[in-house]
């Protein structure tokens, strides 16, 4: 079992440095696997910005992946946002945007969504659909994998029409005959949890996992924090720790239990004829 720690929407620049603090001190005593960050490192992409963001993941004590989001692109310097839009992102984080991390069980692959044609919907190009299958096509299909963007291919509980990702349906498609078990993402500063079967013509489960903003003062009416998940190729455990004021605590988790193709929550396990000391599966 692998342990991921999906933390978002950091915003230097506007991040309270109390609560970056404890999460670094969270972070260290779940000893997490991998540690994700799926975008909006910064809020207006200086070189400020992305220095703190920089020193912040130098003192990451376990392997991280990241991707930029939108706010990781210049809103007031044209020229930047349009000839060199994540030039200081690849200055200061990684000139690689598409990053991947592979271990003996999990293989995550990140992209990149953000776009400098618009403030903050994100897309998955042709190209990019290209790299997303050929990658995880060549990992094992015995390995949990794993898509990490910054934008949403689900609405928020609270928001029934926002904007997608473009092109999400043909996307979710792609990485459903990939083999892809999760999606995390970011972007809404809303912590929640689905499953693509549920909004998408799929014949198979993908569960999404949202994680709220980590450190940042723009909390949009919910508390800071972040997700640490647990996970093998049959169970899902999303644990969401937010801020109390003193550290981050436990403050809701969903588990999910994979019956042939599809997941189910754990409170749907029972219902559906799943014996949790057996552990065997009959319909009932």
């Amino acid at each position: 079992m692998r342990t991921v720690a999906h933390i978002s929407d950091l915003h230097f620049g506007r991040e309270d440095r109390k609560i970056a603090e404890g999460l670094l001190l969270d972070l260290k005593a779940h000893t997490p696997s991998l540690i994700v960050v799926s975008g909006d490192l910064t809020q207006r992409a200086k070189h400020d910005e992305f220095i703190a963001a920089k020193n912040y993941f130098d003192r990451f004590s376990h392997p991280s992946l990241i991707v930029p989001g939108n706010h990781d692109i210049p809103l007031y310097n044209v020229v930047n946002r349009f000839i060199r839009p994540l030039d200081r992102y690849k200055r200061y984080i990684t000139d690689n945007l598409n990053p991947t991390f592979v271990d003996e069980e999990i293989a995550v692959v990140g992209i990149n969504t953000a776009r400098s044609l618009t403030l903050k919907n994100g897309a998955i190009s042709f190209d990019q659909l290209r790299h997303i299958e050929a990658k995880f096509h060549t990992f094992s299909s015995n390995l949990f994998k794993v898509l990490v963007v910054h934008h949403q291919f689900v609405p928020p509980p609270d928001n029934s029409a926002p904007a997608l990702i473009r092109r999400a349906a043909d996307v979710v498609r792609r990485i459903e005959l990939c083999g892809v078990n999760l999606v995390l993402a970011g972007h809404t500063h809303k912590s929640y949890t689905a499953d693509l079967k549920q909004h998408y013509q799929t014949g198979h489960s993908i569960l999404v996992a949202h994680a709220g903003t980590a450190i940042s003062k723009r909390g949009r009416g919910e508390p800071n924090g972040y997700n640490l998940i647990s996970l093998d190729k049959s169970h899902v455990h999303i644990s969401m720790r937010t801020w109390d004021g003193h550290s981050f605590v436990e403050a809701q988790s969903t588990s999910y239990h994979k019956i042939q193709s599809h997941w189910h929550k754990e409170h749907d396990r029972a219902r559906l004829g799943y014996s949790p000391d057996s552990g065997n599966y009959s319909p009932v």
